[in-house]
């Protein structure tokens, strides 16, 4: 029997515990059926929109079935290729990377590849974290890298994410890989070098944005840092600046707006958003998620001039996320660094603080 008041105990706890300690060992299953028993019990809207996202993002359960192939090592370095059942017929690819010589349970720092990237693009980033003491892990996101035949790029992504307008019941664009990262939080719990306590995340453009809503969702991801990510799609869409960020995924949208007859307008995107993203710019946008990481240590990279992330929207969502973290006593928790004249990319500085912030409050 799951006693409701213990359970609210627990995910409230994280505003005076060490960060993501409260629900670390909890499996996803259990954490999707904790939110919703609270919300039934009279939660507050934080929990409600969480709940919402949760069951927006629940499929049938299915065994981790994971398998990890034996460590390779180079220059003192070991590095694992593993794999994971994410739903049925979905594996998820990844690597983890750490210190020969590490002994014990390690923190852990996710890291989330862009648009048309994968995992190896991240070895320099995983190689930094790894030589700092971290263990570091990198998925391929859905439809990329290994999930491809072609092994890269974004084609495959952009012809998934058309299948969902037409209906296929996949929600390629960021809300598979979201639940892709929840099912690695549960995979990383079972490993003996892991402190499943300690568990950090950082994500690049469509990582990023998958890194804050896996976050928003997961209260076991305990620190998160969102580069080039944090926007107001609804901001977007009320003042004509959703242009670059349709870019991202244009051949899908043109198609889509080619077979309904239409020209791609913002009228036309909100019914792409709807059935292909849905809550993008409601429920789901930046202003209501990102407070949804408090108290957790949040620290938002974005570029002050990149049209995808227009400041504008950035400045919403990060009122709303200041007001959740003042309420829950732990201001110094949320930092934001705006790259000055800076698109959509993410500086060496910048880059530097956020191993840092991981170092800070992961403690390797």
């Amino acid at each position: 029997m799951i006693h409701t008041a213990s359970l609210a105990g627990d995910i409230r706890g994280n505003a005076t515990s060490a960060p993501g300690k409260s629900l670390a060992r909890i499996s996803l299953s259990l954490l999707v059926l904790c939110v919703s028993l609270l919300c039934c019990a009279g939660g507050a809207e934080p929990l409600d929109t969480r709940a919402a996202f949760l069951k927006l993002l629940e499929r049938p359960g299915v065994e981790l079935a994971a398998e990890v192939k034996p460590p390779t090592g180079t220059n003192g370095m070991l590095t694992t290729h593993f794999s994971f059942a994410s739903e049925a017929g979905i594996r998820v690819p990844g690597l983890l990377m750490k210190r020969g010589e590490a002994k014990g349970r390690r923190p852990v720092v996710i890291v989330l590849h862009g648009t048309g990237a994968n995992k190896e693009n991240q070895l320099p980033l995983l190689h930094d974290l790894a030589k700092r003491g971290f263990v570091s892990v990198a998925i391929d996101g859905r439809h990329h890298g290994a999930h491809t035949k072609a092994g890269s790029g974004s084609a495959e992504y952009h012809e998934a994410i058309l299948n969902a307008w037409f209906g296929s019941r996949k929600l390629p664009f960021l809300y598979d890989t979201v639940w892709d990262v929840m099912r690695l939080v549960d995979f990383l719990a079972t490993r003996e070098d892991v402190d499943a306590a300690r568990i950090g995340l950082i994500g690049f453009s469509k990582g990023g944005m998958e890194g804050h809503l896996a976050a928003a969702a997961d209260p076991r991801i305990a620190v998160v840092v969102p580069c080039i990510a944090v926007q107001s799609f609804r901001w977007a869409l009320d003042n004509e600046s959703w242009r670059s960020r349709v870019d991202t995924f244009k051949p899908a949208i043109e198609a889509a707006a080619k077979d309904e007859g239409e020209v791609v307008n913002a009228a036309f995107v909100r019914r792409f958003y709807d059935r292909v993203v849905p809550g993008i710019y409601g429920q789901f946008d930046g202003p209501a998620t990102l407070p949804l990481i408090a108290p957790r240590p949040l620290l938002v990279i974005n570029g002050d001039a990149d049209p995808r992330t227009p400041m504008p929207g950035v400045n919403e969502c990060l009122a709303t996320a200041r007001t959740a973290y003042r309420a829950a006593g732990a201001e110094p928790r949320l930092q934001v660094i705006l790259q000055p004249q800076t698109g959509h990319k993410v500086t060496v500085e910048a880059r530097q603080a956020a191993v840092d912030w991981f170092i800070k409050w992961l403690r390797p």
